[in-house]
């Protein structure tokens, strides 16, 4: 499971060095092989280790590609879904069109998400975060829960 945040750097090449708590695991579970995408949602990238990524191929695949809306999806993961294998030094290279799409800059933030991370450029990310909050916050008790929100407890 990934959790946490890093502040990370890009080089000038467009490579991030993955954190070293990660490295060894990602290596032993998957080759250093990842699957990075955009997110359908936020200005992000979904970086994914192999073996997630493909348990959500197969449930791309179950999808019909007469749908337009089930084609889109296939269209938006699949299209943009690039393999990001780790080299010796624990880095990953980032191509320039994904980059682009997250509006990435020199300063990244990692953000652990259980089977995956997302990447955020960083002052992206401290804004979404402020929001986020002052968003619950103001939501506090006015807005109807989910069924599975109601029963989580922290």
């Amino acid at each position: 499971m990934f959790r946490g945040s890093f502040t990370l750097t890009l080089d000038d090449k467009g490579r991030l060095a993955l954190p070293a708590r990660y490295r060894d695991r990602l290596l032993s579970e998957n080759q250093g092989q990842l699957i990075c995408t955009i997110d359908l949602h936020d200005p992000c990238l979904l970086l994914f280790p192999l073996a997630e990524w493909e348990e959500i191929e197969e449930k791309l695949q179950s999808l019909s590609s007469l749908n337009p809306q089930e084609r889109r999806l296939q269209r938006i993961l699949l299209g943009n879904a690039t393999e990001c294998d780790m080299d010796k030094s624990g880095r990953i290279l980032l191509p320039a069109f994904l980059r682009q799409h997250a509006s990435l800059g020199k300063n990244i933030r990692l953000v652990g998400q259980l089977n995956k991370f997302e990447i955020w450029d960083e002052t992206t990310w401290q804004d979404r975060l402020a929001a986020d909050i002052e968003l619950e916050q103001a939501q506090a008790g006015s807005v109807e829960l989910s069924e599975r929100l109601q029963d989580f407890v922290l």
